[in-house]
């Protein structure tokens, strides 16, 4: 009889996270002679399923519930009642008692209700049973539904470390109360942090536990003890600081916290998004980044020494800026979903026209060529750029090519609005572009063309405040050829440098008439970088949140906000923190409402739907 319940103990505890299990103390069923042990439960008031419906309240618990039970076998069960509180109650006759039970061909699992005691009728004598129940309370004392809510990330320091005026309660810090029987209730708790993967992540240390009066209508035979705040971390940093070491731990979100008053006897609860922040009520929202990384003139990656080196520096760099959005609830998706190529600067294949002055024709002739054959064409006097660019795509495409016509937003530079005529071959491919090498490829004063020449080794040349809108030639050269069709995408470039110095990262936002949209360009520098300025996730704010400045350009300085102007600290104090205000706006202006939708909601359950 031991070995069989030593393996069905293994049977209830190999699961990754997430239930209401149980603990024995000492074996189940004691020898002749000897005292019984006891069983210990927890109210199986989480949702191993992932349906939003508690896996006690439902009548048919989907198998990853049912793992989690305490599986025995029938035949050590006495033959007619399995069930003694109080006294001549059974099971099937409802609230009295503690626990249930769920029979599966030749096991019966246990399953805790509510708090309370009760005893198991074995063939070798009565067994008592406890079932404790373990609560999540918020910052202010209200329980958090373990089925239908979730525990979010740490948004603000340490309260040891908190500025003059700032709260000192962390709204995210969640305490965990145990209620039940006195001689079951445990003296700490043990977390755990997992993955959406369900890998684990981290281990807390583990949480004492103080007595405290119970709430309101509690039985009076049952006694309450409380832990300290718990926060859930983003990063190492944060987490492992000595001011909140002890009380922290690393969450993910998308993810559960596993609580446990021992071994395979606990709970679990998912990480989401602010709870009660606006729009946050899916708890997760996901973002969609196709990454390229370009190579230099010498072949190899701007970042790594290799594509594969390459490859995996980004993976880490798009799992950083995740963490420290998750936040707000938001994600980038599993690393192995992402999206990232190494690729080769574009050869010449756009043509500007009005390079950055943006004037009507005077009269003239453009003179190119197109992958080696000549190309003339007259400008008309009073034509706008965009006119000229519409007839010179219909030249291109009748010597048997695809022309594509790109109108660029006003800069302040720019007498009207540019554009560019992006060529390709039939078959989608680059069509070099030249000029005449012994005749300008303009003589019309006023409408000048410009060569889309992507030339990575001397720095990718860069917008300044008076054509940000537009971006420079270079820029839009090589973001235009690469980028996707879908406007609800977010598209990051990964360069060697940028011209000159000062520069490690830049972003493009969504605006009327522009035509480079959630882009974002980082180089070399960006990445090394790393946690000091978190310059990816730094410039994924300025998309996300629709916001080209910074909180602290015309307001109070904040180092270690994620979009302070100027920070770079590698410390706790450093750029890392998300406001409610900035996830709330966050959806405002990239959620399911806005006009591109660059947010899709990725529920951390399916309603009603058991998760296979």
């Amino acid at each position: 009889m031991r070995r069989a319940m030593t393996s069905s103990m293994r049977r209830a505890s190999w699961c990754a996270f997430g239930c209401a299990c149980v603990l024995l103390l000492g074996l189940p069923f004691a020898r002749a002679g000897e005292e019984p042990s006891e069983i210990v439960l927890v109210v199986d008031a989480d949702d191993d399923d992932d349906d939003g419906v508690a896996d006690r309240a439902s009548a048919r618990p989907g198998e990853r519930a049912l793992a989690r039970l305490h599986w025995v076998p029938r035949e050590h069960l006495a033959p007619r009642e399995h069930l003694v509180s109080p006294p001549g109650s059974a099971p099937e006759s409802g609230s009295s008692a503690p626990f249930r039970f769920h029979v599966r061909g030749k096991e019966v699992g246990l399953q805790g209700l509510r708090p309370g005691a009760g005893e198991l009728s074995t063939r070798v004598g009565p067994v008592p049973v406890s079932v404790l129940e373990l609560r999540a309370l918020d910052a202010e004392g209200a329980s958090v539904d373990l089925a239908r809510s979730h525990a979010s990330l740490s948004r603000a320091l340490p309260a040891p470390l908190g500025a003059r005026g700032e709260a000192a309660t962390d709204v995210d810090a969640l305490r965990w109360l145990v209620i039940g029987p006195r001689r079951a209730l445990p003296d700490v708790l043990t977390v755990s942090s997992f993955g959406a993967d369900g890998r684990l992540r981290d281990r807390a240390a583990p949480s004492h536990l103080a007595d405290v009066p119970c709430p309101p209508q509690t039985a009076l035979d049952l006694a309450c003890r409380l832990s300290a705040p718990l926060r859930a971390s983003t990063d190492p940093v944060d987490r492992d600081h000595p001011a909140a070491a002890g009380r922290s731990i690393l969450a993910e979100v998308g993810g559960r916290l596993r609580i446990e008053v021992a071994p395979g006897a606990g709970v679990s609860l998912r990480v989401g998004g602010p709870r009660g922040a606006a729009g946050h009520e899916v708890g997760r929202y996901r973002a969609v980044v196709r990454t390229h990384i370009l190579r230099t003139g010498a072949g190899s990656p701007a970042v790594g020494a290799d594509d594969e080196e390459a490859i995996a520096l980004l993976r880490r760099e798009l799992a950083g800026a995740s963490a420290l959005w998750g936040q707000c609830g938001i994600h980038l998706g599993p690393v192995e979903e992402l999206d990232i190529q190494v690729r080769d600067a574009p050869p010449p294949h756009m043509v500007a026209v009005g390079c950055g002055t943006g004037q009507r024709a005077s009269g003239g002739v453009i003179r190119l060529t197109v992958d080696g054959r000549a190309l003339e064409l007259p400008s008309r006097p009073g034509e706008l750029p965009a006119e000229f660019a519409v007839r010179l795509a219909e030249r291109i495409e009748a010597l048997g090519f695809r022309a594509r016509v790109s109108v660029n937003a006003a800069t302040q530079r720019a007498a009207k609005r540019t554009a560019d005529v992006l060529v390709r071959g039939a078959a989608g491919g680059f069509v070099p572009l030249g000029t005449p090498g012994d005749a300008p490829a303009s003589t019309d004063p006023s409408l000048p063309v410009c060569l889309g020449e992507v030339e990575l080794a001397d720095g990718l040349q860069h917008f300044d405040d008076f054509d940000a809108g537009a971006g420079t030639v270079e820029e839009r050269a090589l973001i235009k050829a690469f980028e996707d069709d879908d406007p609800a995408t977010i598209e990051l470039f990964v360069v060697p440098s940028f011209g000159g110095s000062g520069r490690i990262g830049e972003s493009f936002l969504f605006g009327p008439g522009a035509s480079l949209q959630n882009v974002i360009v980082l180089d070399r520098g960006g990445i090394r970088a790393g946690g000091r300025s978190f310059a990816l996730a730094h410039e994924l704010g300025h998309v996300l949140l629709d916001m080209p400045g910074h909180p602290d350009d015309f307001g109070v300085d904040t180092p270690s906000s994620l979009m302070d102007a100027d920070a770079a600290d590698a410390t706790i104090f450093g750029p890392r923190r998300l406001s409610v205000e900035e996830c709330e706006r966050a959806l405002r202006q990239s959620g399911p409402g806005a006009p591109i939708p660059l947010l899709t909601p990725w529920p951390l359950f399916s309603e009603g739907t058991p998760a296979k």
